[in-house]
């Protein structure tokens, strides 16, 4: 229980994508998007309007989903400061899914089988990385696909500030998870914000 609810609180995070990429394709097929377009509107306005919107449903879903935890007799072990950094971890890695959703919503909404098929990408994230298997359990090849995910970063880092158990793999990434779960966002953020910016800016020319 105490390895499994940090990764289920990751895992939600990166699911999170998939409810952007459909709000914003489906904006933009049914020209909602245009019409903020022909408003005096600066586009980082715009899809930064989406973005808050869609964090603040996450940070509703993890507290919802923490109190679930709680319930099952789950509890953080190394204080509230560590844990609120553990929250703030998880929200950063939403963050980031939030930008490669929306530039992927502007970049295939007008194939819903593209956006179907897109939506998929969710479950390679989730399932190639450590929210319900140890790393050090898994085989060589396996592992270090899952070692270079965002989201078993992210994970293992949460694990360490709630004091749950971590799963033993001796690795640089392992031991420096918290640095890896603020560098990976920022580095998502990084290369999809512009994307989601200039896709914005260049639509339907």
């Amino acid at each position: 229980r105490d390895f499994l609810m940090p990764g289920m609180f990751a895992m939600t995070m990166v699911f999170g994508i998939g409810s952007t990429l459909t709000a914003v394709s489906s904006d933009a097929a049914r020209g909602v998007t245009d019409r903020f377009r022909s408003m005096p509107m600066a586009a980082p306005a715009v899809i930064g309007g989406r973005a808050a919107a869609d964090m603040l449903n996450s940070a509703v879903a993890l507290a919802v989903l923490t109190g679930c935890a709680f319930l099952t007799g789950w509890h953080p072990d190394r204080g509230a400061v560590r844990a609120l950094a553990a929250l703030g971890l998880l929200l950063l890695l939403r963050f980031a899914f939030v930008w490669a959703g929306v530039y992927l919503g502007l970049r295939f909404y007008a194939s819903t089988e593209a956006v179907t098929a897109v939506r998929t990408l969710e479950f390679p994230i989730g399932f190639l990385g450590n929210p319900f298997v140890a790393i050090s359990t898994m085989p060589a090849w396996l592992g270090a696909i899952a070692l270079w995910n965002p989201l078993s970063s992210t994970a293992t880092a949460a694990r360490q500030l709630f004091g749950d158990p971590v799963g033993a793999h001796a690795s640089w990434i392992t031991s420096h998870a918290i640095i890896m779960a603020v560098a990976w966002p920022l580095l998502l953020i990084a290369v999809f914000f512009p994307l989601s910016l200039r896709r914005y800016q260049r639509l339907s020319r």
